[in-house]
């Protein structure tokens, strides 16, 4: 049930972090406060479709 994806930066839209989620507890999009290497700052990461 666990699928990988991929977290993409709203600011700069690099794709910065892989995690795995599991489809059946977390049906909707993941979104976290990450670090961005290239804004050098914590941005706002969104679930991207692949």
């Amino acid at each position: 049930m666990r699928v990988n994806i991929q977290l993409e930066c709203t600011e700069c839209k690099r794709r910065n972090y892989s995690t795995s989620k599991n489809k059946k507890n977390t049906t909707e999009r993941l979104e976290l406060n990450k670090y961005c290497k290239w804004d050098k700052k914590v941005t706002l990461h969104k679930e991207t479709k692949k």
